[in-house]
């Protein structure tokens, strides 16, 4: 469009007014918009704008105000919002976000609001109460391409926000935004309703934290140890995915089985301020629960109670004892964390009892004990009579696709179709129940074997967005973010996976080590693989890269020994065929592993 002659005059008086006239700052602009506007006007236009009126004056003004921001401008579907701070920002957004999905939670069956967001860094002008600049542009583009319920920044805010918001964010990589100049590399968070089941901003040491010990069995039959277990770890599962409460994994609270134990010491070792205890008794068709809650700083009791029930309501006892320990701890349930509590049916009795049997035996071979190539056939041959009993039922078809997990990664029965079979019982469990962590994190490992990284990530954060305590979820998303090539990423997703796990979480040491020695701290890398072959003596893998890193650290004779003690577990061992079978996206995470190696005078 051609500028008028008053335009044009406008615009040369401005040029010869002096640059103190323009004022500058650098700030953080996030850009809000409403994805599917438009299809949501015309689907009931006085209903959306009743709604985004109630938005805006209840959730997203109070949420900018609580941050420290201000809004520069409302467009009826978006806002634009200034603040001082990167960290505010990306806090602001969360808070929106979870605002957001409080809000759909309550819609009553009317199609959800929901928003996208963009956050940016960069120098603005402010011309009275507006702003402009290339920083304002950029949100707006990264707002476009954000997913719906969740948040993309550019680059420039992660390295502000890194270490200091409660957010993991993925690398969305270099991308192309309309009308800027050059790409701009930008950091995904969320999507499709995350926010729900998000993680809130406290630190996990800030949470009101728990560990569930293995209930006793009381019954006269000793072989239904495996019902009281399961019963135990199905509370574990429902605590964990409350997002106010750290839950420490089953792996961890069981270890302290048939042991003498003093609940304060056992608060200590697993960093915890409460402890779950008690016993089960099923006699017939009759099942007896007592259960306490005890403070593990005092040892003082924070609620009892025995419930005796018929079987058939063991699964709302279960979703009793969940609400009665939240409510005693003090935490805060959602929405949709309350909706969730009871609202699935219970599945078939017969086909329950087969997935208590056949995780007791998976634990087996999470442990390596006892014989691995029998008990996967055995726990395989369970979960299928699981699914005959119960077609519906998503836990079988998530726990087949997790041991085809372990099958792909140890071979004990030599599945040639594994990573397919890992797939498969993955989707199925996902199209019965799409909200299964389990699922999720089993369809994340095998995308990440297969090499599509980018929809691996986007399970595995399902997995921990769906519950918040899943040790092994971080430890794979951990484990993606290592193999991607972004170790710096990857240190504290493993850390918070050993601090759910303190016990037994072992692998996830081994993977620290790795994030360590990609990111240059080899020193920390020694040490954690040092504790990691100290938790699994007969590890060969660890030991390999201990090699690499005392190479790399000048030290070639240590390395030599723990080579010679790799080469006394594992005769076989071939460094070559090692880290061809590793994911690793950049060759030269490899090469730093083959550079330590040689630095040791060791040939591989």
């Amino acid at each position: 469009m051609f500028m008028t002659t008053a335009c044009r005059a406008t615009m040369e008086a401005r040029s010869e007014m002096t640059e103190t006239r323009i004022q500058r700052r650098l700030a953080a602009i996030l850009a809000a918009d409403v994805a599917g506007y438009s299809r949501l006007m015309g689907q009931d236009e006085a209903g959306t704008l009743a709604a985004l009126r109630e938005i805006w004056s209840k959730r997203f003004n109070p949420a900018v105000a609580t941050h420290r921001g201000r809004v520069v401008k409302m467009m009826g579907d978006g806002a634009l919002v200034e603040f001082g701070s990167a960290v505010d920002a990306v806090d602001c957004a969360l808070a929106i976000q979870r605002a957001m999905a409080d809000h759909n939670s309550d819609r009553n069956g009317a199609e959800p609001i929901e928003f996208r967001i963009g956050i940016n860094l960069g120098d603005i002008v402010i011309e009275g109460e507006d702003i402009f600049g290339d920083g304002v542009n950029v949100a707006a583009r990264l707002e476009a391409q954000a997913p719906r319920c969740g948040i993309l920044i550019s680059d420039a805010i992660h390295a502000q926000v890194a270490g200091k918001v409660s957010l993991t964010f993925t690398d969305a990589g270099e991308l192309v935004l309309k009308n800027i100049a050059l790409p701009v590399r930008a950091w995904r968070w969320g999507g499709d309703g995350s926010a729900a089941a998000a993680a809130p901003a406290a630190k996990a040491e800030d949470l009101p934290s728990i560990a569930v010990l293995p209930f006793d069995n009381m019954s006269n039959d000793p072989e239904q140890e495996y019902f009281s277990d399961g019963i135990s770890e199905d509370i574990i599962t429902d605590l964990s995915k409350i997002a106010g409460l750290m839950v420490v994994s089953r792996n961890s609270s069981f270890a302290y089985r048939g042991r003498t134990k003093d609940i304060r010491v056992v608060g200590r070792e697993l960093g915890v301020t409460s402890v779950l205890e008690g016993s089960i008794r099923r006699a017939g068709n009759r099942v007896r629960i007592s259960a306490q809650l005890i403070d593990a700083r005092t040892g003082g009791h924070i609620w009892a109670d025995r419930f005796d029930r018929e079987l058939t309501d063991i699964f709302a006892v279960q979703d009793e004892v969940t609400l009665q320990i939240v409510g005693a701890l003090k935490v805060q349930l959602r929405p949709v964390e309350r909706a969730r509590i009871g609202a699935q049916r219970g599945p078939d009795l017969v086909a329950h009892d087969f997935v208590l049997k056949a995780r007791e035996i998976a634990n087996d071979l999470l442990r390596a004990e006892g014989d691995n190539r029998a008990n996967v056939e055995r726990v395989i041959g369970l979960l299928r009579e699981a699914i005959a009993a119960d077609p519906d039922y998503a836990l079988p078809y998530a726990f087949l696709a997790m041991v085809y997990t372990l099958e792909f990664t140890n071979g004990w029965l030599g599945t040639p179709d594994a990573l397919d079979q890992i797939v498969h019982f993955a989707t199925i469990a996902l199209e019965k129940d799409p909200a299964e962590p389990v699922a999720h994190n089993a369809f994340a490992l095998a995308k990440l074997f297969s090499g599509d990284y980018a929809l691996a990530k986007i399970h595995a954060e399902r997995a921990v967005a769906l519950n918040p305590s899943f040790a092994s979820g971080y430890g794979t998303l951990g484990n993606l973010e290592v193999y991607l090539g972004h170790p710096a990423a990857a240190i504290p997703l493993l850390e918070k996976a050993i601090r759910l796990d303190p016990l037994e979480g072992q692998m996830y040491t081994h993977f620290l080590g790795i994030a360590l020695l990609l990111d240059g701290k080899t020193e920390r890398a020694a040490e954690a693989f040092r504790h990691r072959i100290a938790l699994a003596p007969g590890t060969d893998r660890s030991r390999v890269f201990l090699t690499c890193a005392l190479g790399h650290l000048g030290r070639p004779d240590e390395a030599r020994a723990v080579w010679a003690e790799l080469k006394q577990i594992n005769p076989d061992y071939d460094l070559t065929d090692h880290l061809a079978r590793l994911p690793f996206a950049r060759e030269k995470d490899k090469a730093v592993v083959r550079a330590g190696i040689a630095a040791a005078g060791i040939s591989g």
